[in-house]
């Protein structure tokens, strides 16, 4: 497991997944909360992690950094490993600007 899995509440202070429930555009971002959501909040027991579903929204990964920052990666057509990196990448980011 990669380290940075356990440092995204230092370069974050909230993350947000929106996806629908239903539509298979979101099917990889569901699979990517099953997979990785345990793992992710036992590293970052008081991080917030905010799931979303919504009846034919777009699936959507935000970020919340210091000064109410926010960033945005549309999910769409991306797979799962894509989207850990998408993850990761927002919390390199994260990270970047705390230096």
């Amino acid at each position: 497991m990669a380290s940075w899995r356990g440092n995204i509440s230092k370069c974050m202070k909230e993350l947000r997944i929106l996806f629908c429930q239903s539509s298979p555009a979101s099917a990889p971002a569901r699979t990517f909360v099953e997979k990785n959501y345990k793992d992710l909040k036992s590293l970052n027991p008081k991080f917030p992690i905010l799931i979303r579903e919504c009846s034919g929204i777009q699936p959507q990964m935000w970020a919340r950094y210091d000064m109410g920052v926010e960033r945005c990666v549309n999910l769409d057509g991306m797979s799962e490993p894509q989207i850990l990196k998408a993850l990761e990448d927002l919390a390199k980011a994260g990270g970047a600007t705390k230096a």
